[in-house]
């Protein structure tokens, strides 16, 4: 058997004539085969000692090890069958360098037929297997050959536990993480910085962020892989403020940031919607060597985004050296979150000549046509997604073309593309149905969806509300109670409405007529020296927006103490004159508070920018910049 010519003759002569030149690269050296250290004599060196000649399996060991680091599977392949026709096929050596050339290239299949084939397994060769399939799938091998490695008689090490538990990372395998913590526990492994920053992984991608920080706590040496597994723990279960702590404290221990503590931490700053903070590390990037990078300054330009600064954003995103397909998509998502869905399609339109186009991409580019009722567009973009880009319809892409269709009041096609979907609908999409019915005041088609909806998450209450908020409008009060006692017998609650605004880096929280702020009789003598202006303006309350059987006076005042208002009116008296306004609410601006704030911007003559849990508001001289489509 001959290695074929047509695999490069001159890659294999080159890596020979390396290691048989007197100048041999390090890099191709077998652990057995470094170079002593020469001793010197007190008068003059003695004479070097002759090498002998290398041994057939040093020299493919070698040739092996490089081929690993290339990554070269198909020279690598015609260097085993090299090995085999020398009947060297089952040295311990060579075999150990094959099955990790055939893992690190992910061709797990010829790495398990050779695995089985060999009698004398060591256990790097189990880490080798363990890791293979850890890294590439599928992960429940990785944890089968973590038990029959026992099984064998081999004790795991600390190299064994990192590889087997981020298989537990990839199945979110809790049960079984927590027995192979036991036996990490029983190693004394359990602060080792490696399996440490193992477990806080696992223990955050199943969920369980106590666990994680009891790992995390009880480590006596922490790396800064810990202290990101930490951040990323806490960013990646909705804990962003707990992240940014945590990376205040890592600055404080000296701990030096890497490219994914800044990730981490920045993406956090976006969750919270914290400008400030996300500002402050922006600068910290900088000072620590980061201002190039483009990883970085793609999660700036998100961050900026979602915290409103969406022309900071835009600004950052062309100082890109090389732009990503995150890159375009995070700007994308950016303008359909503000509701600029011409600057996000123009952007779109730009990618398209020079980038590839992914699944996110499409949600942003039908998000941006939803926020603003591009129907047209927005039809065509969904139907090119298979037709021109082979890429299949997900559940993100459904609820933006239900929520568009929806809010175009398209009810019954929005109804029909779900029968159609070929993905199970979730309860995103069947909320973004009960919202549009909410809309249009289609109570029959929003029955149907809350049935939907209570099969899917039967403790969400806020489902309910929407439906009884329905049938106050259309004045069925009755429909009204019979859902509230429905409520009452399972338990369940409305979500309170509440409004963060900051200011001097302090977050002041408000829910609905809240009077527990320290300030609270200045902001409401402010709402009511504003109430007074807005009136005289034209401004009548939109007593609609208030679901309750009371009298209309009752009613407007309701309206006038929503959680959204009372931020506002704390910011008018704590901010100076002109300066611009961002307040955050966990749920839906109501329709009365839209209008309201229009007038209120007009007469102070402030900018003042909403993000509800749907989207950005731009209020500016009495206008928004959904154009009241939201």
């Amino acid at each position: 058997m001959r290695i074929s010519s047509c695999l490069s003759f001159s890659y294999f002569k080159s890596l020979f004539s390396t290691l048989s030149s007197p100048s041999r690269s390090s890099r191709f050296y077998s652990s057995s085969s470094r170079n002593q250290s020469t001793k010197t004599h007190s008068v003059r060196p003695s004479p070097r000692p002759a090498l002998g000649p290398k041994s057939p399996a040093s020299y493919y060991a070698s040739l092996l090890q490089s081929c690993g680091v290339q990554k070269a599977i198909e020279p690598g392949k015609q260097l085993h069958a090299r090995i085999w026709q020398m009947g060297l096929g089952f040295n311990p050596l060579l075999a150990t360098k094959l099955i990790n050339l055939y893992c690190v290239c992910n061709s797990l299949i010829n790495a398990h037929l050779l695995f089985d084939r060999i009698s004398k397994r060591s256990l790097f060769l189990w880490n080798v297997m363990i890791r293979g399939y850890a890294w590439n799938g599928p992960y429940e091998v990785a944890i089968s050959l973590y038990y029959q490695m026992q099984d064998y008689g081999f004790v795991p090490d600390k190299f064994t536990f990192p590889f087997v538990l981020k298989a537990c990372s990839a199945l979110s395998a809790m049960e079984e993480g927590k027995k192979i913590h036991e036996h990490v526990i029983g190693a004394g492994l359990e602060t080792d910085v490696f399996v440490g920053a193992a477990l806080i992984d696992m223990y955050a991608k199943c969920g369980c962020v106590v666990s994680a920080q009891q790992v995390f706590d009880k480590m006596v040496e922490r790396d800064v892989v810990c202290w990101n597994s930490m951040l990323a723990a806490y960013s990646q279960n909705g804990q962003p403020d707990d992240c940014l702590s945590l990376c205040r404290e890592m600055a404080y221990a000296g701990v030096n940031p890497t490219e994914g503590t800044l990730v981490i931490s920045i993406s956090a700053s976006a969750d919270s919607v914290l400008l400030p903070q996300g500002k402050e590390l922006h600068g910290y990037s900088w000072r620590h060597g980061f201002g190039l990078n483009d990883r970085v300054k793609t999660a700036l330009v998100d961050m900026y985004a979602k915290c409103g600064s969406v022309h900071v954003a835009r600004s950052l995103f062309e100082l890109l050296k090389e732009k990503r397909v995150v890159s375009w998509n995070a700007m994308i998502s950016g303008y359909a979150m503000h509701g600029h869905a011409n600057q996000a399609l123009d952007l779109f339109k730009e990618m398209k000549e020079i980038a590839l186009l992914d699944h996110i991409t499409f949600v942003g580019v039908l998000a941006a046509c939803s926020q603003v009722g591009c129907l047209i567009k927005g039809k065509m973009y969904f139907r090119s997604m298979l037709s021109d880009y082979i890429i299949r319809p997900t559940v993100q892409h459904y609820t933006c073309m239900i929520d568009l269709l929806g809010h175009c009041g398209h009810l019954e096609e929005a109804y029909n593309l779900i029968m159609e979907m070929r993905v199970e609908p979730d309860a995103g999409v069947w909320g973004a149905l009960l919202h549009s019915c909410k809309i249009h005041g289609n109570v029959e088609l929003g029955e149907l969806a809350l049935r939907k909806l209570v099969e899917l998450e039967p403790d969400n209450g806020g489902n309910y509300v929407i439906l009884s908020n329905m049938y106050a409008q259309a004045g069925k009060w009755e429909g009204v109670a019979r859902l509230r006692d429905v409520m009452m017998d399972r338990g369940l609650k409305k979500s309170i409405a509440c409004s963060w605004i900051e200011v001097r880096n302090k977050v002041h929280a408000f829910s609905s007529e809240d009077t527990s702020h320290p300030e609270s009789e200045a902001i409401y003598a402010e709402l009511k020296r504003i109430g007074k202006l807005m009136k005289e303006a034209g401004y009548a309350p939109q007593i609609g927006s208030v679901f309750h059987d009371v009298e209309d006076d009752e009613k407007a005042d309701m309206v006038c103490g929503h959680s959204e208002r009372l931020a506002i009116a704390y910011g008018l008296i704590s901010t100076a004159l002109g300066s611009r306004l961002l307040i955050i609410k966990n749920l839906r601006v109501c329709e009365d508070c839209h209008v309201a704030i229009k007038f209120i911007s007009k007469i102070t003559k402030r900018e003042i920018s909403i993000r509800d849990v749907n989207r950005y508001h731009h209020f500016k001289d009495g206008l928004c910049s959904c154009g009241d489509f939201w």
